[in-house]
């Protein structure tokens, strides 16, 4: 093959990157490469085909009608490429190449770090990287093949599989509890100091379920709240108020008497756990693998 071949692989997968991450900065850290080798790799495409297929200005690059026509056409073909290395990968045992994942802070810390820290003793020619973030991730910018997520998806719209689900507990501390006393029907959390998670679709309203069936709707009281759910336990083992928080994460707490279930006879909504791809985008073999691979942990 010529020096100059327009078909060069390597060539078009960081015309891709560059592509679907929407910048050479992030396309370099995806493909894990410098910056300068996407720019060349780049340039001697253009090159070779004879077209421009950014335009680039200080703040933006942007895709030409050519260049939107070869992302198209080639970047599902590139991806069933890959794939299809990998699957032989798979064959043997083994998932190679890179896999980049991200959950939130919480998440990554109690569940994913393990698993991940596993999955790569298992699969030691896999990269693997692990991006804790409560904030909700731009997937395709990021180069992220799989985010997990717990509680409810606000976005209708996400590709997302469902893994399984789990418990949510009202909970305060023991200080706050001998300041503020503790509640004997939900109704009266109204009159508690509430801490609310934003990152919920409805923070301040919630369901209780007794054992008969019968619901009640109870909306809170919030003096402080946040974006992320590290703060919340904090604030919580600080003694700031009630809330509700997911059965893992605090487990441990309520087991050493850091802090006390509320209400036991009444039920609040259990959350999902999903797994959510990036629009748009062929599945990877290695996020296939890993996602498996969770939820067989998770089942058990």
């Amino acid at each position: 093959m010529a020096a100059d071949a327009p078909t060069d692989l390597n060539r078009l997968g960081a015309f891709i990157a560059v592509a679907q991450a929407g910048g050479f900065t992030a396309a370099a850290e995806r493909l894990g490469i410098s910056k300068a080798r996407v720019s060349l790799d780049v340039q001697r495409l253009e090159r070779a085909l004879g077209l421009s297929l950014f335009t680039r200005t200080t703040r933006r690059v942007r895709l030409t009608d050519a260049g939107q026509q070869l992302l198209d056409e080639t970047a599902p073909l590139l991806a069933d490429l890959h794939d299809a290395v990998a699957r032989t990968h798979r064959s043997a045992g083994a998932v190679s190449g890179s896999l980049r994942i991200a959950a939130s802070v919480e998440q990554a810390a109690q569940q994913l770090a393990p698993l991940v820290a596993e999955f790569a003793l298992r699969h030691p020619a896999l990269k693997i990287t692990l991006q804790a973030s409560d904030r909700v991730s731009d997937m395709l910018a990021e180069g992220i093949d799989v985010s997990f997520r717990m509680g409810w998806l606000r976005d209708s719209t996400l590709r997302a599989v469902r893994l399984g689900e789990f418990e949510q507990f009202v909970v305060a501390s023991p200080a706050y509890l001998q300041r503020a006393g503790a509640p004997r029907k939900p109704e009266d959390l109204a009159g508690h100091d509430w801490i609310a998670l934003t990152l919920l679709p409805t923070p301040l309203t919630w369901r209780f379920t007794a054992r008969n069936g019968h619901t009640r709707s109870v909306r809170m009281n919030a003096r402080l709240q946040t974006d992320s759910a590290t703060a919340l336990r904090a604030m919580l083992l600080a003694g700031a108020g009630v809330t509700v928080m997911d059965r893992l994460s605090v487990q441990a707490d309520l087991a050493a008497g850091r802090i006390e279930r509320l209400l036991p006879d009444w039920r609040v909504p259990s959350g999902g756990v999903f797994a959510v791809y990036p629009p748009g985008r062929h599945l990877s073999a290695a996020a296939q693998a890993f996602v498996e691979f969770y939820r067989a942990r998770w089942s058990a």
